[in-house]
């Protein structure tokens, strides 16, 4: 697929995207609407944009690219990471980034990006300006702790930071309401069903629904749990090397920390959760360990209940069991 392409590598980040192609060489756009048209002016009919998947930042533009008829692939950042180390490259910079994701996407057959329905782009971005909202708050109360903490707070700078979070506040609920008014047009049931797991609050079942398109990306638990990153990986060589197990971290960082904060309640409410934590602290383990080890029964729970259009229920046994 790529040998009759024209590879355009992309290194993109908050506020903006370097491009590279053999080419036309190095130029950096803004990442906004008016970044991606100049781009798309200079892309010829062949043109094969490659991409690294960075959380929130590279939707817009794929999203972009595709509706206007331009191929594009989304790829692991892990693998890029692997082929630049391959090359042994000695220089990191946006601009040497791009080049590598070119040249990744020319050395590799890489898969098209499947484009997210409009729903999905809206509910990216409502969790993206949900999570900076929600950093600003956090801030905000941080700092009337602080003028209380120093004594006698001044009486302008105190009340101009409450109503900084009162407004952040009003704000972060109409984010929440807008979230669940989208889910709920086509996921009503599989919404509800999620909130019957001891552990899954709405904002991890909300967000589990959009980044899965309901579950429909994946066929196993497995697939969607490496998909997260809270896979083990295993670290052994020979007789001398026996490194500890960790997760991969390779997948959606957001999902792995609500997952990780949703555990916490899952030790405490869901019941194999908590038979699941105690064990592993039995053994010896650490807490941390089994918490990650919740998170992930977590999500095959979640997986089941969404495949099954079942209701949680703490007594199942799988007829696989």
């Amino acid at each position: 697929m790529t040998k009759d392409r024209k590879i355009y590598g992309i290194d993109i980040s908050k506020s903006v995207f370097d491009v590279y192609n053999e080419n036309t060489g190095h130029y950096q756009l803004k990442n906004d609407v008016s970044g991606f048209k100049t781009l798309l002016k200079g892309l010829p009919r062949a043109a094969l944009v490659v991409m690294e998947a960075t959380g929130y930042y590279h939707y817009r533009l794929a999203q972009f690219l595709h509706k206007n008829g331009v191929l594009v692939s989304v790829v692991n950042p892990l693998s890029v990471k692997r082929f630049i180390q391959m090359k042994l490259a000695k220089v990191k910079t946006d601009k040497s980034d791009a080049k590598s994701i070119c040249e990744y996407g020319e050395f590799n057959d890489v898969s098209l990006y499947n484009a997210l329905t409009d729903v999905q782009s809206e509910c990216l971005q409502l969790f993206r300006l949900l999570d900076s909202y929600v950093k600003k708050s956090t801030a905000t109360k941080n700092k009337i702790h602080g003028e209380k903490t120093l004594g006698v707070p001044s009486k302008t700078v105190y009340s101009s930071l409450k109503r900084d979070l009162k407004h952040l506040q009003k704000e972060i609920l109409v984010i929440e309401n807008r979230l669940l008014e989208l889910v709920k047009q086509d996921q009503q049931h599989q919404l509800t069903l999620l909130q019957t797991i001891p552990g899954i609050g709405l904002k991890t079942a909300l967000f589990l629904i959009v980044v899965t398109d309901g579950f429909k990306k994946f066929e196993t638990a497995s697939q969607l749990c490496s998909y997260v990153g809270i896979t083990p990986t295993i670290r052994e060589s020979g007789s001398s090397v026996r490194g500890r197990s960790r997760i991969s971290k390779v997948g959606n960082k957001k999902l792995r920390n609500l997952l990780f904060l949703a555990a916490f309640s899952a030790c405490k409410y869901n019941k194999a959760c908590k038979a699941l934590f105690d064990r592993i602290v039995a053994k010896g383990k650490s807490k941390k360990l089994a918490l990650i080890a919740v998170a992930n029964k977590l999500l095959k729970q979640a997986f089941a209940i969404a495949k099954s259009g079942l209701s949680y229920d703490e007594n199942f046994v799988s007829k696989l069991a």
